[in-house]
């Protein structure tokens, strides 16, 4: 699931409209404009088991969630009564209801920074703002003069984002356009985390069939760093990270 191209209402209902189909979140299911609502909702329950409970153990970086947590949610969906629930897990009823309040208010805490993110990035006072880069290992020429806009213009050239998971179409020929190209493959890698090469190559494999060039772009480029030896890698930090 790419969550960068998914509306809040795409994930509530499972399923996102292209500019010619309307597709399935979670596989590549996809169906003419015109299809009832209730085909897809019936793909979801029968392929999926239902999108709510698909969000709720969506397997992604980004699902904080633990299991408890996940448990407890797909829970609270059917309904049942407080004191029945607490039965159930065996925990007391004021836990429940402690539980119940907690994800009310980490609701309320992501609709706030959700609000504020919109109004400074989304708002189209920042789109030409240049884009933070790792420190470069040589000389900064206009090669890493990226703006907002250019890269977005430049992914979707070079990236299928209704693909799960990530692929790059073709190799660029320009140093510019594989710096805007690795500003989003970097993502793919997980930050604060040492990996071996076979670890991460795993990550990079999936997204281009070159995957020995991916790194190796990625370490001239300062998005990844090595030990002498070659044994680990790491993600390297820029001013936004």
């Amino acid at each position: 699931m790419n969550l960068t191209n998914l509306t809040i209402d795409d994930l509530k209902r499972g399923w996102h409209q292209t500019a010619t189909a309307l597709s399935c979140n979670y596989c590549d299911a996809s169906w003419e404009p015109t299809t009832a609502i209730e085909m897809i909702e019936q793909h979801l329950t029968i392929v999926h088991g239902g999108n709510q409970s698909s969000l709720i153990h969506l397997d992604s970086r980004y699902n904080t969630l633990t299991a408890k947590q996940q448990n407890l949610l797909t829970a609270f969906a059917t309904g049942i009564k407080d004191a029945d629930l607490a039965k159930q897990f065996q925990l007391a009823a004021a836990t429940i209801r402690h539980q119940k309040f907690t994800f009310r208010e980490k609701a309320k805490q992501a609709k706030l920074y959700l609000a504020i993110y919109q109004s400074v990035f989304e708002s189209g006072q920042t789109s030409n703002d240049l884009i933070a880069l790792p420190e470069q290992p040589g000389i900064v020429d206009d090669r890493f003069a990226i703006t907002e806009d250019e890269v977005a213009q430049t992914l979707k050239q070079y990236f299928d984002f209704d693909h799960e998971p990530l692929q790059l179409k073709r190799w660029p020929k320009k140093q510019k356009t594989i710096v805007m190209i690795l500003t989003r493959i970097i993502d793919e890698i997980p930050l604060n985390q040492p990996l071996s090469e076979a670890e991460l190559n795993a990550y990079l494999r999936p997204i281009y069939f070159d995957y020995t060039t991916l790194r190796r772009y990625l370490i001239d480029y300062g998005f990844l760093k090595r030990t002498v030896d070659g044994r680990q890698y790491w993600r390297t930090t820029t001013q936004e990270d």
